[in-house]
């Protein structure tokens, strides 16, 4: 589904230099799998997922989807969704007409548009609020309508940076169980973007843990070998969750080493 050949990305520094930003990333993304890059902030992840969106270009290296490269793919924008951290939604439109705002762009005829809102309206359990604006939302429902918003227009691939990071543990963990609900039943390619390790390991079905620095890159690709659909309250009693939690922690704290002795 999505492939990334020696990927770099360098960008110019307010004093002029040149800074390494990702060096060597290769990764292969199959089609309907979850898979979560992990790694501290300032890692290169978000850089990676915008690269991979169409929104920067890499300096060096290839993006494919499905076997043709990003920059030869008709229709991009129609078939990767991209949900930021940042729920970005036009505060001047209720719920209906932000998740409608893709598909009047695109043109498509207004009873296509009414069905598919509908749809994802139910999707994302947003019914009651379907004529609300954002402002009269909290920030669990302004990420659903995120989530829908980037569905709309029905995409092969999502692309999710931190959409939970700035959420309550609480309303976290409940989008966290909503997304794994939408995914299962959309079927959809998802590459997320997280720096904590509880959700990588509850989402997704592979880990890509990035290196931090002096400029990113892969570190090791991890198998979650945890049964589907999970249940996160019995999840984290498993042995096999507290082992690769050590290993996940192991990996974050030898890149941290790693950066501080120059490596």
């Amino acid at each position: 589904m999505l492939r990334i050949e020696d990927m770099g990305f360098t960008y110019v520094s307010p004093r002029g230099e040149a800074v390494v930003a990702i060096d060597r990333v290769d990764l292969e993304v199959d089609a309907g799998e979850f898979v979560c890059l992990l790694g501290p902030s300032g890692c290169g992840k978000s850089t990676l997922l915008l690269i991979v969106a169409g929104l920067l270009h890499p300096g060096r290296g290839k993006v494919f989807l499905d076997r043709t490269p990003l920059d030869q793919v008709d229709g991009l924008y129609r078939r990767i969704g991209v949900v930021f951290q940042e729920h970005a939604l036009f505060p001047w439109l209720s719920v209906r007409d932000n998740i409608d705002f893709p598909m009047r762009i695109q043109g498509w005829p207004s009873e296509r548009r009414r069905r598919q809102v509908d749809k994802f309206v139910e999707l994302v359990k947003l019914g009651p609020w379907a004529k609300k604006k954002p402002s009269q939302l909290s920030g669990g429902m302004k990420q659903r309508v995120g989530i829908a918003r980037a569905l709309s227009l029905d995409p092969e691939l999502l692309l999710m940076d931190e959409p939970f990071g700035a959420l309550d543990a609480q309303t976290r963990s409940l989008m966290q169980e909503e997304l794994l609900r939408i995914w299962e039943r959309e079927t959809k390619t998802v590459l997320f973007v997280t720096h904590s390790i509880p959700e990588a390991i509850y989402l997704a079905d592979r880990i890509v843990v990035m290196t931090n620095g002096p400029s990113a890159s892969v570190g090791q690709v991890i198998e979650v070998d945890l049964p589907r659909p999970r249940d996160k309250r019995a999840m984290v009693h498993l042995p096999a969750y507290a082992d690769l939690k050590d290993r996940l922690l192991f990996l974050l704290t030898e890149t941290y080493r790693g950066q501080e002795a120059g490596e």
